[in-house]
């Protein structure tokens, strides 16, 4: 988040960081290092942050700006490299299945909660059990959907819970063997499920959590207890801040004491803040510093680049929200008017990759040129979007405000115009939040930005979450049987040769059917203060705290 953890990625968000914020935050000295009340030397970062869509719960949080949060505060049951994204284990002592459908778990014992409690196996039952179960409408319960008994957690075919409730409150694929172990049993055989289980949702509860009784588990959200090495201290409209956990049980520490998340609604006024050493760090630039590489010369010494599993793309609003895209020809029209090439190379200078496909390159199964309808033939996009009776009325592309995405919608937007002989409009709503509500609520006709953070380093991460049927970020309600049966069978596939040739079929099929026009891959820039001597970004495109260093 993740997001998962990251839906459409949120570049920024919320309420404008408050001028004259330093990076040491109040009573802090200028170098970055302050005392604490046992005389102690504590050191401080702040870090560019967005508002969260949702509540601070892992179940709940599938965007970047709760994501960013929760992937320093939460531990789970695997850990993922900060450099390669590769799996190693964290909370598990060992996860292990001689079929890939059933599997024992077993934790490291003395693992503690941020409230001194033990992480327990109960824990990571109990909060899956949560998670799925329907009447708790949770956004990341489809990440449940491979255990068994997921089905009778579910409510009726209406969707009403309280007329249809669920057949039970607990899948029965979980099942508590002792305190330190329990045993997952899959519907079916799902090979990549130790890799997944490093995804915030798969984090586990402390009993504080359900001891909490209010509405949707919200005083627990806004102080969060978990097991990670970071505490989330404090979350208003302007920050979010976290504390070092000082009896953090793990093996990935982070190396300052305090993380601060100061909200900004405006991508340059973070970036400015940062070149002026009045905020430490950013994880995303607004395209004007690209050109020419301005960001290089605004904080020389003071940059990085990584090539991070993020895909953006423009999603086509669902048939039934606007007709006037149901037709196959149009959305490859629209896609085949875009020139790629030449936005990359003139809004971003380079720093973003024409996308060809669905699937980030930076995961073992990318296949190269899997859409052909993203090649740009602006005399084929004009014969298809003429036998297609053209787009009734203005076309709109929906973006938000907060996240600097005005400058390359524009030029999509002209590009149509000029390709295709339509009416075209950029929509923007004033941040990420609102966009996401309203695509949620099937508010917006025309396209609308998506973005895809990788919750963990897989091909399918690519592909389930997005478009199988009734996912959860399925944005545009997508439903293809045949696209289902193959991500059914590749989860299944032993030997990954054999799953990443069924994942590629069915990005094929996105091929024939577009429901998403893919635009580029991210490679992510950053840049931070003159108080950092170094920090890591990760290939999920967030930083690691546990590489910072205070110059």
């Amino acid at each position: 988040m993740s997001i998962s953890k990251k839906l459409a990625l949120s570049l920024a968000s919320g309420a404008l960081l408050l001028a004259g914020l330093t990076a040491c935050g109040a009573g802090d000295n200028p170098d970055g290092v302050s005392t604490g009340a046992d005389g102690a030397a504590l050191t401080s970062v702040t870090v560019r942050g967005c508002t969260p869509q949702h509540p601070l719960l892992p179940a709940s949080t599938n965007e970047v700006c709760g994501g960013n949060v929760l992937d320093a505060s939460e531990a789970k049951l695997i850990h993922y490299d900060a450099d390669t994204a590769a799996p190693s284990l964290d909370i598990a002592e060992s996860i292990e299945s001689p079929d890939a459908i059933t599997w024992t778990v077993k934790l490291k014992p003395g693992y503690l909660f941020q409230d001194g409690s033990e992480v327990l196996a109960r824990n990571f039952v109990d909060a899956w059990n949560w998670a799925a179960y329907g009447p708790n409408g949770q956004v990341s319960a489809y990440f449940f959907e491979v255990i068994d008994g997921y089905a009778d957690l579910q409510c009726g075919e209406s969707g009403d819970c309280e007329a249809e409730p669920p057949a039970k409150e607990a899948m029965s694929g979980l099942t508590v063997v002792d305190d330190h172990t329990f045993t997952i049993k899959t519907v079916s055989a799902t090979s990549n499920l130790k890799v997944r289980l490093g995804y915030t949702a798969f984090a586990p509860q402390p009993d504080a959590f359900f001891a909490d009784e209010s509405e949707g588990k919200a005083d627990f959200a806004a102080k969060p207890i978990a097991a990670g090495p970071y505490t989330i201290t404090a979350v208003t409209d302007t920050e979010i801040v976290l504390d070092r956990f000082a009896d953090y049980s793990g093996d990935f520490p982070g190396t300052v004491d305090k993380v601060t998340f100061p909200v900004y609604n405006d991508l340059t006024a973070a970036y400015q803040d940062v070149v002026a050493n009045n905020l430490d760090m950013t994880d995303t630039l607004p395209a004007g510093s690209l050109v020419g590489d301005l960001w290089k010369s605004d904080a020389p010494d003071r940059w990085g680049e990584k090539e991070t599993g993020v895909f953006q793309a423009l999603s086509f609003a669902p048939a039934t929200v606007d007709p006037g895209l149901a037709d196959i020809k149009m959305r490859q029209a629209i896609s085949m008017a875009v020139d790629r090439d030449e936005i990359t190379k003139v809004v971003f200078n380079g720093a973003r990759v024409t996308a060809t496909g669905w699937v980030s390159p930076v995961v073992d199964g990318y296949k190269a040129g899997a859409c052909s309808n993203c090649v740009f033939d602006p005399v084929k996009a004009k014969q298809l979007y003429d036998e297609a009776g053209g787009y009734p009325g203005t076309l709109d592309i929906w973006v938000n405000g907060d996240g600097g995405h005005g400058e390359w919608a524009e030029a999509v937007c002209n590009q149509l115009v000029n390709n295709l002989g339509l009416a075209c409009s950029v929509q923007t709503t004033p941040n990420f939040a609102t966009l996401r509500d309203k695509i949620n609520n099937r508010e917006m006709t025309g396209l609308y930005r998506a973005g895809w953070q990788m919750d963990y380093p897989s091909i399918e991460n690519f592909l389930a979450p997005l478009y199988a049927t009734g996912a959860p970020s399925n944005d545009t309600d997508y439903s293809n049987p045949e696209f289902d049966v193959l991500l059914s069978q590749a989860a299944a596939a032993t030997d990954d040769a054999a799953a990443n040739a069924l994942y590629q079929q069915a990005e094929d099929l996105l091929n024939v059917d577009m429901p998403v026009m893919p635009l580029w891959y991210q490679q992510s820039q950053f840049i931070y203060s003159d108080r950092i001597a170094q920090v890591k970004m990760t290939p999920f495109s967030t930083f690691d705290f546990g590489s910072v260093e205070l110059a």
